[in-house]
Protein backbone atom coordinates (compact mmCIF):
# COMPACT_ATOMS: atom_id res chain seq x y z
CA UNK A 1 0.00 0.00 0.00
CA UNK A 2 1.27 3.65 -0.63
CA UNK A 3 0.82 6.56 1.02
CA UNK A 4 0.06 9.97 0.32
CA UNK A 5 4.04 10.56 1.31
CA UNK A 6 7.31 8.68 1.24
CA UNK A 7 7.23 6.06 3.77
CA UNK A 8 9.69 6.71 6.55
CA UNK A 9 9.97 5.76 9.95
CA UNK A 10 9.11 8.25 12.41
CA UNK A 11 10.17 7.37 16.10
CA UNK A 12 6.31 7.52 17.22
CA UNK A 13 5.27 4.62 14.96
CA UNK A 14 4.21 1.03 15.65
CA UNK A 15 1.51 -1.03 13.77
CA UNK A 16 -1.45 -3.07 15.95
CA UNK A 17 -0.18 -6.13 17.25
CA UNK A 18 -3.09 -8.16 16.16
CA UNK A 19 -2.39 -7.05 12.23
CA UNK A 20 1.35 -6.79 12.65
CA UNK A 21 3.45 -9.25 10.90
CA UNK A 22 6.96 -10.36 12.95
CA UNK A 23 8.64 -7.91 10.92
CA UNK A 24 6.92 -5.39 12.43
CA UNK A 25 7.79 -5.58 15.87
CA UNK A 26 9.10 -2.48 17.12
CA UNK A 27 11.11 -1.75 19.88
CA UNK A 28 12.54 1.53 22.20
CA UNK A 29 15.60 1.29 23.65
CA UNK A 30 16.65 3.29 26.80
CA UNK A 31 20.48 3.01 27.81
CA UNK A 32 19.90 5.40 30.41
CA UNK A 33 17.25 4.63 31.37
CA UNK A 34 15.32 7.91 32.90
CA UNK A 35 18.78 9.68 33.51
CA UNK A 36 19.09 12.93 31.49
CA UNK A 37 21.12 15.87 31.34
CA UNK A 38 18.34 18.46 30.80
CA UNK A 39 15.33 18.22 33.59
CA UNK A 40 12.16 19.07 31.18
CA UNK A 41 9.39 20.14 33.05
CA UNK A 42 6.94 17.90 32.06
CA UNK A 43 9.29 14.89 31.26
CA UNK A 44 7.28 12.19 32.28
CA UNK A 45 10.22 9.69 32.14
CA UNK A 46 12.80 11.33 34.59
CA UNK A 47 10.49 10.09 37.52
CA UNK A 48 11.54 6.52 36.35
CA UNK A 49 14.38 6.64 38.16
CA UNK A 50 12.78 5.33 41.78
CA UNK A 51 12.17 2.27 39.74
CA UNK A 52 15.83 1.47 39.99
CA UNK A 53 17.60 2.68 43.34
CA UNK A 54 20.69 1.01 42.65
CA UNK A 55 21.12 1.23 39.48
CA UNK A 56 24.21 3.23 38.20
CA UNK A 57 21.54 3.66 34.56
CA UNK A 58 23.75 2.30 32.16
CA UNK A 59 23.47 -0.68 29.80
CA UNK A 60 26.35 -2.89 29.97
CA UNK A 61 28.10 -4.21 26.80
CA UNK A 62 26.38 -7.65 27.43
CA UNK A 63 22.98 -6.19 27.43
CA UNK A 64 23.01 -4.12 24.46
CA UNK A 65 24.45 -7.30 22.96
CA UNK A 66 22.17 -9.84 23.81
CA UNK A 67 19.27 -7.00 23.20
CA UNK A 68 20.64 -6.79 19.45
CA UNK A 69 21.07 -10.48 19.22
CA UNK A 70 17.33 -11.38 20.02
CA UNK A 71 15.79 -8.39 18.20
CA UNK A 72 17.03 -9.26 15.36
CA UNK A 73 16.37 -12.46 15.30
CA UNK A 74 12.80 -12.00 16.23
CA UNK A 75 11.79 -10.29 13.08
CA UNK A 76 12.38 -13.45 10.02
CA UNK A 77 12.87 -10.71 7.21
CA UNK A 78 11.82 -6.91 6.96
CA UNK A 79 12.89 -3.91 8.07
CA UNK A 80 14.57 -4.01 11.78
CA UNK A 81 14.71 -0.56 13.54
CA UNK A 82 17.69 -0.40 16.44
CA UNK A 83 15.84 2.81 18.01
CA UNK A 84 17.65 4.52 20.75
CA UNK A 85 15.85 6.65 23.83
CA UNK A 86 16.15 7.99 26.90
CA UNK A 87 16.63 10.20 29.18
CA UNK A 88 19.52 11.31 27.17
CA UNK A 89 20.84 8.33 24.95
CA UNK A 90 23.61 10.41 24.31
CA UNK A 91 24.96 10.17 27.44
CA UNK A 92 26.26 7.04 26.97
CA UNK A 93 28.86 8.45 24.49
CA UNK A 94 30.08 7.33 21.22
CA UNK A 95 31.66 4.27 21.67
CA UNK A 96 28.73 2.72 22.62
CA UNK A 97 26.78 3.97 19.50
CA UNK A 98 29.58 2.43 17.24
CA UNK A 99 29.75 -0.75 19.05
CA UNK A 100 25.94 -1.45 18.23
CA UNK A 101 26.23 -0.71 15.39
CA UNK A 102 29.02 -3.40 14.74
CA UNK A 103 26.78 -5.73 16.68
CA UNK A 104 23.90 -5.29 14.51
CA UNK A 105 25.75 -5.36 11.33
CA UNK A 106 27.04 -8.88 12.38
CA UNK A 107 23.89 -10.46 12.75
CA UNK A 108 22.30 -8.38 9.92
CA UNK A 109 21.26 -11.34 7.15
CA UNK A 110 20.48 -10.38 3.21
CA UNK A 111 16.39 -10.29 4.00
CA UNK A 112 17.07 -8.18 6.97
CA UNK A 113 17.26 -4.32 6.45
CA UNK A 114 19.10 -3.05 9.58
CA UNK A 115 18.59 0.82 10.25
CA UNK A 116 18.86 3.21 13.15
CA UNK A 117 17.19 5.73 14.71
CA UNK A 118 18.00 7.89 18.24
CA UNK A 119 15.80 10.63 19.93
CA UNK A 120 17.85 13.42 21.53
CA UNK A 121 17.42 16.37 23.09
CA UNK A 122 20.71 17.62 20.83
CA UNK A 123 22.65 19.28 23.25
CA UNK A 124 25.39 16.73 23.19
CA UNK A 125 25.48 16.70 19.43
CA UNK A 126 29.01 17.61 17.88
CA UNK A 127 30.66 16.93 14.56
CA UNK A 128 31.68 13.54 15.54
CA UNK A 129 28.54 12.39 16.18
CA UNK A 130 27.25 14.34 13.36
CA UNK A 131 29.80 12.49 11.01
CA UNK A 132 28.41 9.08 12.80
CA UNK A 133 25.00 9.34 12.14
CA UNK A 134 25.64 10.24 8.86
CA UNK A 135 27.95 7.74 8.14
CA UNK A 136 25.40 4.97 9.54
CA UNK A 137 22.46 6.49 8.23
CA UNK A 138 20.91 7.38 11.61
CA UNK A 139 17.38 9.10 11.65
CA UNK A 140 18.14 11.51 14.50
CA UNK A 141 14.88 12.37 16.79
CA UNK A 142 15.47 16.24 17.96
CA UNK A 143 13.16 17.75 20.60
CA UNK A 144 11.99 21.37 20.01
CA UNK A 145 9.20 23.01 21.23
CA UNK A 146 8.92 25.79 19.02
CA UNK A 147 10.92 29.62 18.99
CA UNK A 148 12.99 30.33 21.50
CA UNK A 149 10.43 31.71 24.39
CA UNK A 150 8.06 28.50 23.66
CA UNK A 151 10.72 25.90 23.82
CA UNK A 152 12.98 27.68 27.03
CA UNK A 153 9.25 27.55 28.82
CA UNK A 154 9.64 24.13 30.13
CA UNK A 155 12.80 22.95 28.49
CA UNK A 156 15.90 23.72 31.30
CA UNK A 157 19.06 22.06 31.86
CA UNK A 158 19.97 20.91 35.59
CA UNK A 159 20.79 24.26 36.86
CA UNK A 160 17.54 26.26 35.42
CA UNK A 161 19.27 27.23 32.78
CA UNK A 162 18.01 27.80 28.82
CA UNK A 163 18.15 24.97 26.40
CA UNK A 164 17.09 26.81 22.80
CA UNK A 165 20.04 27.89 21.72
CA UNK A 166 21.94 24.94 22.09
CA UNK A 167 18.93 22.75 20.49
CA UNK A 168 18.70 24.90 17.32
CA UNK A 169 22.83 24.65 17.25
CA UNK A 170 22.32 21.11 16.73
CA UNK A 171 19.96 21.39 14.29
CA UNK A 172 22.14 23.49 12.07
CA UNK A 173 25.04 21.10 12.38
CA UNK A 174 23.00 18.33 11.25
CA UNK A 175 21.91 19.98 8.48
CA UNK A 176 25.22 21.12 7.98
CA UNK A 177 26.82 17.84 7.79
CA UNK A 178 23.56 16.46 5.87
CA UNK A 179 22.36 14.12 8.92
CA UNK A 180 18.86 12.94 8.32
CA UNK A 181 16.88 14.15 11.30
CA UNK A 182 13.12 15.47 12.13
CA UNK A 183 11.52 17.28 14.84
CA UNK A 184 9.86 16.24 18.03
CA UNK A 185 7.36 18.88 19.40
CA UNK A 186 6.03 18.77 22.46
CA UNK A 187 2.43 20.83 22.19
CA UNK A 188 1.91 21.62 26.17
CA UNK A 189 0.12 25.13 27.86
CA UNK A 190 3.05 27.25 27.10
CA UNK A 191 2.93 26.71 23.11
CA UNK A 192 -0.40 26.10 22.35
CA UNK A 193 -1.89 29.25 21.84
CA UNK A 194 0.75 29.60 19.11
CA UNK A 195 -0.12 27.00 16.25
CA UNK A 196 0.81 29.36 13.51
CA UNK A 197 4.34 30.87 15.05
CA UNK A 198 5.70 27.23 16.15
CA UNK A 199 5.07 25.16 12.66
CA UNK A 200 6.26 28.66 10.81
CA UNK A 201 9.56 28.18 13.08
CA UNK A 202 10.19 24.72 11.58
CA UNK A 203 9.35 25.22 8.03
CA UNK A 204 10.43 28.18 7.35
CA UNK A 205 12.91 29.29 9.85
CA UNK A 206 15.00 26.15 10.27
CA UNK A 207 14.15 24.74 7.18
CA UNK A 208 12.75 20.93 8.11
CA UNK A 209 10.53 18.72 6.49
CA UNK A 210 9.35 16.00 9.30
CA UNK A 211 7.61 17.28 11.88
CA UNK A 212 6.19 15.22 14.83
CA UNK A 213 3.61 16.72 17.29
CA UNK A 214 2.84 14.96 20.70
CA UNK A 215 0.26 16.14 23.08
CA UNK A 216 1.51 16.40 27.11
CA UNK A 217 -1.02 14.78 29.33
CA UNK A 218 0.72 14.84 32.92
CA UNK A 219 -1.69 12.89 35.08
CA UNK A 220 -1.23 13.67 38.78
CA UNK A 221 -1.69 10.74 40.93
CA UNK A 222 -2.68 10.10 44.60
CA UNK A 223 0.72 11.13 46.36
CA UNK A 224 1.19 14.19 43.81
CA UNK A 225 3.55 12.59 41.70
CA UNK A 226 3.09 11.79 37.83
CA UNK A 227 5.21 8.33 38.17
CA UNK A 228 2.66 6.27 37.20
CA UNK A 229 -0.77 6.75 34.81
CA UNK A 230 -2.95 6.93 37.31
CA UNK A 231 -4.97 10.10 38.47
CA UNK A 232 -8.36 11.99 36.76
CA UNK A 233 -6.72 15.75 36.53
CA UNK A 234 -3.78 17.19 35.47
CA UNK A 235 -1.01 19.19 35.82
CA UNK A 236 -0.95 23.30 34.54
CA UNK A 237 1.57 22.47 32.20
CA UNK A 238 -0.65 19.84 30.32
CA UNK A 239 -1.87 20.64 26.82
CA UNK A 240 -5.82 21.92 27.01
CA UNK A 241 -7.86 19.47 24.90
CA UNK A 242 -9.72 22.22 22.79
CA UNK A 243 -6.29 24.05 22.62
CA UNK A 244 -5.02 20.85 21.66
CA UNK A 245 -7.57 20.91 18.36
CA UNK A 246 -7.07 24.10 17.73
CA UNK A 247 -3.45 23.66 17.26
CA UNK A 248 -3.93 20.76 14.90
CA UNK A 249 -6.57 22.60 13.15
CA UNK A 250 -4.08 26.18 12.79
CA UNK A 251 -1.35 24.11 11.58
CA UNK A 252 -3.31 22.27 8.93
CA UNK A 253 -4.75 25.32 7.17
CA UNK A 254 -1.66 26.22 6.94
CA UNK A 255 -0.09 23.22 5.81
CA UNK A 256 -3.34 22.56 3.35
CA UNK A 257 -2.77 25.39 1.08
CA UNK A 258 1.02 25.90 0.74
CA UNK A 259 3.11 22.44 2.33
CA UNK A 260 1.01 19.33 1.11
CA UNK A 261 3.52 16.55 0.07
CA UNK A 262 6.86 18.50 1.11
CA UNK A 263 6.31 19.42 4.82
CA UNK A 264 5.41 16.03 6.63
CA UNK A 265 3.27 16.29 9.51
CA UNK A 266 2.51 13.08 11.90
CA UNK A 267 -1.17 13.90 12.66
CA UNK A 268 -1.84 14.69 8.78
CA UNK A 269 -0.46 11.99 7.58
CA UNK A 270 -2.26 9.75 9.94
CA UNK A 271 -5.49 11.01 9.41
CA UNK A 272 -4.69 10.56 5.46
CA UNK A 273 -4.53 6.79 6.07
CA UNK A 274 -7.47 6.65 7.98
CA UNK A 275 -9.59 8.51 5.08
CA UNK A 276 -7.77 6.41 2.40
CA UNK A 277 -9.16 3.38 4.77
CA UNK A 278 -5.34 2.41 5.01
CA UNK A 279 -4.02 1.01 8.09
CA UNK A 280 -3.06 3.10 10.81
CA UNK A 281 0.16 4.82 11.08
CA UNK A 282 0.10 5.30 14.77
CA UNK A 283 -0.09 3.16 17.55
CA UNK A 284 -2.37 5.77 19.45
CA UNK A 285 -4.80 5.63 16.35
CA UNK A 286 -4.54 2.04 15.81
CA UNK A 287 -7.80 -0.56 17.07
CA UNK A 288 -5.23 -2.35 19.32
CA UNK A 289 -2.01 -1.55 20.51
CA UNK A 290 1.26 -3.49 21.99
CA UNK A 291 3.68 -3.57 19.19
CA UNK A 292 5.85 -0.86 20.62
CA UNK A 293 7.41 -2.18 23.64
CA UNK A 294 10.10 -0.33 25.58
CA UNK A 295 13.38 -2.02 27.06
CA UNK A 296 15.23 -0.22 30.20
CA UNK A 297 18.84 -0.40 30.48
CA UNK A 298 19.27 -3.37 32.46
CA UNK A 299 17.33 -5.25 29.83
CA UNK A 300 13.72 -5.44 31.42
CA UNK A 301 10.54 -5.09 29.15
CA UNK A 302 7.88 -3.06 29.51
CA UNK A 303 4.82 -2.71 27.41
CA UNK A 304 4.73 0.38 26.34
CA UNK A 305 6.91 3.64 26.69
CA UNK A 306 4.47 5.18 28.98
CA UNK A 307 3.86 2.15 30.84
CA UNK A 308 7.38 1.24 32.21
CA UNK A 309 5.75 0.69 35.45
CA UNK A 310 5.58 -2.18 37.63
CA UNK A 311 2.26 -3.74 36.25
CA UNK A 312 3.57 -3.70 33.03
CA UNK A 313 7.06 -5.32 33.46
CA UNK A 314 6.60 -8.25 31.26
CA UNK A 315 10.54 -10.11 32.18
CA UNK A 316 14.07 -9.34 31.51
CA UNK A 317 15.31 -10.46 28.42
CA UNK A 318 18.51 -12.12 30.09
CA UNK A 319 16.24 -14.66 31.75
CA UNK A 320 13.72 -15.03 28.75
CA UNK A 321 14.02 -14.67 25.44
CA UNK A 322 12.52 -11.28 24.21
CA UNK A 323 10.50 -13.31 20.99
CA UNK A 324 8.44 -14.85 24.16
CA UNK A 325 8.07 -11.81 26.46
CA UNK A 326 6.49 -9.71 23.12
CA UNK A 327 4.00 -12.64 22.42
CA UNK A 328 3.00 -13.25 26.01
CA UNK A 329 -0.77 -13.41 27.04
CA UNK A 330 0.04 -10.76 29.37
CA UNK A 331 1.05 -8.43 26.45
CA UNK A 332 -1.99 -9.53 24.29
CA UNK A 333 -3.78 -8.59 26.85
CA UNK A 334 -2.57 -5.19 27.34
CA UNK A 335 -3.12 -5.35 23.32
CA UNK A 336 -6.01 -5.59 23.05
CA UNK A 337 -7.61 -3.73 26.37
CA UNK A 338 -7.04 -0.01 24.06
CA UNK A 339 -10.38 -1.99 22.07
CA UNK A 340 -12.47 -3.67 24.52
CA UNK A 341 -11.91 -1.07 27.21
CA UNK A 342 -13.62 1.75 25.14
CA UNK A 343 -17.26 3.41 26.49
CA UNK A 344 -20.03 3.25 24.41
CA UNK A 345 -19.86 6.88 23.85
CA UNK A 346 -16.49 5.72 21.49
CA UNK A 347 -17.93 2.60 19.88
CA UNK A 348 -20.91 4.19 18.48
CA UNK A 349 -18.89 7.82 17.50
CA UNK A 350 -18.81 8.14 13.54
CA UNK A 351 -14.95 9.12 14.35
CA UNK A 352 -14.13 6.06 16.00
CA UNK A 353 -12.16 4.98 12.30
CA UNK A 354 -9.74 7.69 12.86
CA UNK A 355 -9.12 8.06 16.08
CA UNK A 356 -9.12 4.56 17.52
CA UNK A 357 -9.57 6.07 21.55
CA UNK A 358 -6.29 7.07 21.08
CA UNK A 359 -3.19 6.30 23.25
CA UNK A 360 -4.95 4.24 26.60
CA UNK A 361 -2.82 6.62 29.05
CA UNK A 362 -5.03 9.51 27.92
CA UNK A 363 -8.31 7.50 29.06
CA UNK A 364 -9.19 8.43 32.59
CA UNK A 365 -12.66 10.61 31.86
CA UNK A 366 -16.21 9.74 32.86
CA UNK A 367 -18.39 10.45 29.93
CA UNK A 368 -22.19 11.73 30.45
CA UNK A 369 -23.24 8.20 31.18
CA UNK A 370 -20.78 8.02 33.68
CA UNK A 371 -18.65 5.34 31.61
CA UNK A 372 -15.39 5.46 32.21
CA UNK A 373 -12.69 5.32 29.53
CA UNK A 374 -13.37 8.67 27.84
CA UNK A 375 -10.02 10.19 26.46
CA UNK A 376 -8.76 13.83 27.82
CA UNK A 377 -8.14 14.89 24.80
CA UNK A 378 -11.48 13.74 22.99
CA UNK A 379 -12.83 17.52 22.46
CA UNK A 380 -9.67 18.28 20.51
CA UNK A 381 -9.38 15.33 18.87
CA UNK A 382 -12.85 15.61 17.80
CA UNK A 383 -12.85 19.54 16.58
CA UNK A 384 -9.82 18.16 14.00
CA UNK A 385 -11.40 14.98 12.66
CA UNK A 386 -13.80 16.82 12.08
CA UNK A 387 -12.57 19.90 10.90
CA UNK A 388 -10.18 17.91 7.97
CA UNK A 389 -12.90 15.74 6.92
CA UNK A 390 -13.68 17.64 4.12
CA UNK A 391 -10.07 18.16 2.49
CA UNK A 392 -9.55 14.44 3.44
CA UNK A 393 -12.08 12.89 1.42
CA UNK A 394 -11.00 15.41 -1.47
CA UNK A 395 -7.40 13.95 -1.32
CA UNK A 396 -8.19 10.17 -0.45
CA UNK A 397 -10.16 10.38 -3.97
CA UNK A 398 -7.43 11.77 -5.78
CA UNK A 399 -5.47 8.85 -4.14
CA UNK A 400 -7.78 6.19 -5.14
CA UNK A 401 -8.19 7.68 -8.83
CA UNK A 402 -4.38 7.58 -9.17
CA UNK A 403 -3.19 11.30 -8.82
CA UNK A 404 -1.05 12.60 -6.18
CA UNK A 405 -2.87 14.50 -2.99
CA UNK A 406 -0.99 17.20 -3.25
CA UNK A 407 -3.31 18.30 -6.25
CA UNK A 408 -5.68 19.56 -3.51
CA UNK A 409 -3.38 22.54 -3.02
CA UNK A 410 -4.48 23.29 -7.27
CA UNK A 411 -7.79 22.53 -6.87
CA UNK A 412 -8.54 25.13 -3.69
CA UNK A 413 -6.41 27.90 -5.19
CA UNK A 414 -8.82 27.45 -8.21
CA UNK A 415 -12.03 27.39 -5.87
CA UNK A 416 -10.60 30.54 -4.27
CA UNK A 417 -9.89 32.30 -7.44
CA UNK A 418 -13.14 31.43 -8.51
CA UNK A 419 -14.70 32.88 -5.34
CA UNK A 420 -12.97 36.01 -5.38
CA UNK A 421 -14.50 36.56 -8.91
CA UNK A 422 -18.30 35.56 -8.03
CA UNK A 423 -17.68 37.88 -5.23
CA UNK A 424 -16.68 41.09 -7.70
CA UNK A 425 -19.66 40.57 -9.53
CA UNK A 426 -22.37 40.13 -6.80
CA UNK A 427 -24.35 43.03 -6.21
CA UNK A 428 -25.06 44.08 -2.75
CA UNK A 429 -28.75 42.11 -2.94
CA UNK A 430 -27.73 38.90 -4.51
CA UNK A 431 -27.21 35.92 -2.79
CA UNK A 432 -23.70 36.05 -1.04
CA UNK A 433 -21.45 33.52 -3.56
CA UNK A 434 -20.12 31.66 -0.85
CA UNK A 435 -23.81 29.82 -0.31
CA UNK A 436 -24.59 31.10 3.21
CA UNK A 437 -28.52 32.25 1.98
CA UNK A 438 -27.51 35.59 3.08
CA UNK A 439 -27.51 38.65 0.83
CA UNK A 440 -23.97 39.84 -0.30
CA UNK A 441 -23.78 42.63 1.32
CA UNK A 442 -24.93 41.15 4.92
CA UNK A 443 -22.40 38.06 4.59
CA UNK A 444 -18.61 38.87 1.91
CA UNK A 445 -20.15 42.39 0.96
CA UNK A 446 -19.94 44.30 4.43
CA UNK A 447 -17.76 47.09 4.04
Amino acid sequence: MNYLFERRELLLWSVSMEEAEPSSLHIMAKPTGSICNLDCEYCFFLSKERLYPDSDFRMTSEVMREYIAQYVNAVPAGDVMIAWQGGEPMMMGLDFFAESVECARAYATPEKNIAFSIQTNGTLIDEKFCDFFRGNSFLVGLSLDGPRELHDAYRHDKSGGETFDRVVRAARMMQRRDVDFNILCSVHAANQGHPLDVYRFFRDELGVKWIQFVPIVERINADGTTLLQEGDSVTDRSVDPAAWGDFLNGVFDEWLVSDVGDVHVNFFEAAFASWAGAPALACIFAETCGGALVLEHNGDLYSCDHFVEPRHLLGNIMSAPLAELVRSEKQRDFGEAKRSALPRLCTECELLFACGGECPKNRFLLTDADDPGLNYLCAGYKAFFEHVDTPMRAMARLYRYGRNPSEIMEILAEKQAAMRSAFTKAGRNDPCPCGSRMKFKQCHGKT
